[in-house]
C-alpha cells in the first residue's frame, strides 16, 4: 500500500530570501525552508541532529548550510552531514507552482 503524500503551501516564493532560512510549522514538523543562490528551493527538518540548533538560523553556502551551534555542515539536497562529523537530518520535497512554495510530506 502506497503511503499518502500531503502538498503544503508555506508561501510564496518572494517571502523567502535568498540564502538566508525561514522557518515553517506544518503538523508537529518544524521545517527550515531555503531558497539557495541558484534559485532551488530546499526543506530540512530544522534541528541539527548534534544538539539541536535551528538551522534556518544558520548560514547557507551552496548546497550546504553551516549549524549555527557548532558550524556543522549539512548537505541540504540530502541532509547527510558532512565528515568529520556524522549525522543525518530528513529532506523534504519542494517544487515551485504559481510562484507558491509547496512542500510534500
Amino acid at each position: 500500500m502506497k503511503a499518502m503524500r500531503y502538498r503544503i503551501k508555506v508561501g510564496s516564493l518572494n517571502d523567502i530570501p535568498e540564502r538566508l532560512g525561514k522557518t515553517v510549522k506544518i503538523g508537529p514538523n518544524e521545517i527550515a525552508i531555503f531558497r539557495l543562490a541558484n534559485g532551488d528551493i530546499r526543506a530540512i527538518e530544522n534541528r541539527c541532529p548534534h544538539k539541536g540548533g535551528v538551522l534556518a538560523e544558520g548560514m547557507v553556502s551552496g548546497e550546504y548550510v553551516y549549524c549555527p551551534m557548532h558550524d556543522w555542515k549539512i548537505n541540504l539536497k540530502d541532509g547527510k552531514v558532512q565528515a568529520p562529523d556524522f549525522g543525518c537530518i530528513k529532506t523534504y520535497e519542494t517544487e515551485i507552482q504559481n510562484g507558491e512554495v509547496i512542500v510534500i510530506l
